[in-house]
Parts: structure tokens; sequence; C-alpha cells
């Protein structure tokens, strides 16, 4: 039921997204990015070449100076009627020229490895990321006060307030409630009984009054399965003054598909079969 991207692109709100829009970015890529990386690049590869050449220069130098030494020796003795038969001066004075040549070759290598510079960026793709209440705006869904201030306010806020009212509810019910959303445990809240020493162990989902989904992860879903007699999902209005509460006992039924993250599950199935935590 969402919007389709060409009804999107027709809004007066998205007037900034132009064909022009790639090369602004490429523009913005030549300009402030690509000197950057180039400086990054240029650095580690001017180092890595500095050690190469040194590497280089000293082998082959020490190769040219034993060929050129070598030359030396058997010119003597040639001189004295001492002639080599498997190497004569000559062949050990080219080798040294060789290396020579090889040591010249090699460095002008080097040089150019070091003069860097960057291809034209290339744009793959682009993003689009549509807020939410911008979404619900343009398909002409009411937004009153309420649920506005809610649409508005930070996420981790609502989730604290809707927490603080289940551990109310609880403490009415003759509990003892502790929050236990930073455990990371697939439940929010952990609730004794007291003379039992059993525990209800609940997860709370704050909403706006006519949310269509609520979304349950993966970790929470297994969790209720483990713990089907203990386990509550408590549903949360978060746009009325009371933030009235409702539970659902074993409100998943299956595991979802392996590499699934999180579900969204039908917010009016889940109310029909919720009851007042009394």
């Amino acid at each position: 039921d969402e919007m389709s991207i060409k009804q999107l692109l027709a809004a007066p709100q998205f007037a900034w997204i132009t064909r022009d829009l790639e090369q602004l970015a490429l523009g913005h890529t030549v300009e402030h990015v690509v000197p950057a990386h180039i400086d990054d690049v240029r650095a580690r590869r001017v180092e890595l070449i500095l050690k190469t050449e040194a590497a280089v220069k000293d082998r082959l130098t020490k190769e040219i100076n034993y060929w050129d030494h070598r030359a030396e020796e058997l010119k003597h003795q040639e001189q004295a009627g001492k002639a080599n038969a498997r190497l004569n001066s000559n062949e050990a004075r080219k080798r040294a020229d060789d290396m020579q040549a090889r040591l010249k070759r090699r460095m002008d290598e080097l040089m150019k490895e070091r003069q860097i510079s960057a291809l034209p960026p290339v744009a793959l793709g682009g993003l689009l990321v549509v807020p939410a209440g911008l979404l619900a705006q343009l398909r002409g869904e009411s937004q009153d006060g309420g649920c506005s201030m809610v649409l508005s306010r930070d996420t981790q806020e609502a989730a604290a307030a809707a927490r603080a009212r289940v551990m109310q509810v609880e403490r009415q019910l003759g509990y003892e409630p502790v929050d236990r959303e930073f455990d990371h445990l697939g439940y929010d809240i952990e609730s004794r009984i007291p003379g039992t020493g059993r525990l209800r162990f609940i997860e709370v989902k704050g909403r706006v009054s006519g949310a269509k989904t609520v979304t349950v992860t993966r970790n929470e879903i297994l969790t209720s399965l483990n713990k089907p007699n203990d386990y509550i999902l408590a549903l949360v209005e978060l746009d009325r003054d009371t933030y009235p509460v409702r539970y659902v006992k074993i409100p998943f039924q299956r595991e979802p598909d392996f590499g699934v993250t999180s579900v969204n599950y039908d917010m009016d199935e889940l109310l029909a079969r919720a009851h007042d935590p009394a």
C-alpha cells in the first residue's frame, strides 16, 4: 500500500530531485572526497615505493659492484696470461652493465608509480530516505496533536515511557517488575511473582492509535516460544493520556524463517487476541 516512486517524485516536497542531482553529487565528490582519498592513497603508496626503491637499489648496487670487481680481476688475470675458460672480463663487464641498466629501468618504473592521480568518480546509485511522517502526510492520513507529538518524540524516550507504564501496571497487579531492556534477553521486563519465585517475561511495544503493524525481532519471537506460559506481549497506546495497556498471551505461533531478523505482525489481529492486564 506504499506510494509508488512516480507518485512520490510528483510531490512538491521532492522537487529538489532532478537530473542535475547526479552531477551535483559528483561535483561534491571531486571537490571534497577525492582529494582526501588521493592524499591517503598517495601517503601509503609512496611509503611502500620508497621502501621498494631502497631495497632494489641496495640489492642491484651490490650486484653491480660485484661484477665490476670481478671484471677487473679477470682482466688482470688475462693480462698475466691466466685466462678463465668459463668467464672472461668482457662477459663480467657486460653483466655489470646489464645490472646498471636494470637498476635505471626499475628506478624509472618506481618513479612513475609515484605519479598517482584519480579516475573520474562514478555514481553507482542513489538512496532516498522518506520520513514516515511525510509519507502519512502525502497519503492524507490524519495526524492530531497527540499523534504528531508521538511521531516527533525520540524513539528511545517513547520506548522508555511504554516500559514505565507496563511496570506501573505490573506493580498494581502485585508483581515486582525489573526493566531488562538493555540486557537484550528477548523481552523488556522481568516481573517476579511474590512467594513463588516464578517470573513473567514481558516484551513491550509502544504504538500510536491506528498503527497497522508492530515489528518483533527474531530473538523476541524465539524467546516467547521457549517460554510460552510465562511470556507476554504488552501493547501500549502512546498517544493517549492514560497510556492504555493490553496483554497478549502466547502471541507468536511459529519460528521465523532462517535469515529473517524481524517480522511485522498485524496490529488488529494482535488486539483481537489481547486482554486487559487485570
